[in-house]
């Protein structure tokens, strides 16, 4: 049996995290690899590559993504907060609190593209069910 012809075994949070489709999980869900132009970046095809499952369900669907990135980057900017603060700590005296804010808002600029791809895929998974049998 050929590896291509053999379900491959991808657990939820991987699959999601490296954009793979959700009713398959073998196929990508982009074009491209991850790039700093948004419209390059987001480029999906109409359908999975592997099983036909349609990427954009309806017009408009993605819209909801913008809730998703939202939560992710309050998720990141609270867990960069915590780990400054135990690592650093904070002087409202000196300028350490001020640091940290441009150092979170640096991190979260450079990870934007990853975050828009990864609250599409996220946002996709919660309506499209998992079938680890769809080939028949």
């Amino acid at each position: 049996m050929s590896s291509s012809s053999s379900p491959v075994k991808r657990a939820y949070l991987p699959s999601v995290l490296s954009c793979r489709c959700p009713r398959c999980r073998e196929g990508k869900l982009f074009n491209n690899p991850t790039q700093a132009s948004i419209t390059k970046n987001l480029d999906m095809p109409t359908r999975c590559t592997v099983c036909g499952q349609p990427t954009e369900i309806e017009v408009g669907f993605y819209y909801g993504t913008g809730y998703v990135s939202y939560a992710l980057t309050v998720a990141m900017s609270v867990s960069t907060l915590v780990a400054w603060w135990v690592l650093i700590g904070f002087g409202l005296e000196d300028n350490r609190f001020l640091y940290w804010l441009v150092s979170n808002a640096v991190l979260l600029i450079l990870l934007q593209p990853w975050l828009m791809r990864v609250s599409r895929s996220i946002w996709i998974s919660w309506f499209v069910s998992y079938e680890p049998n769809w080939r028949e």
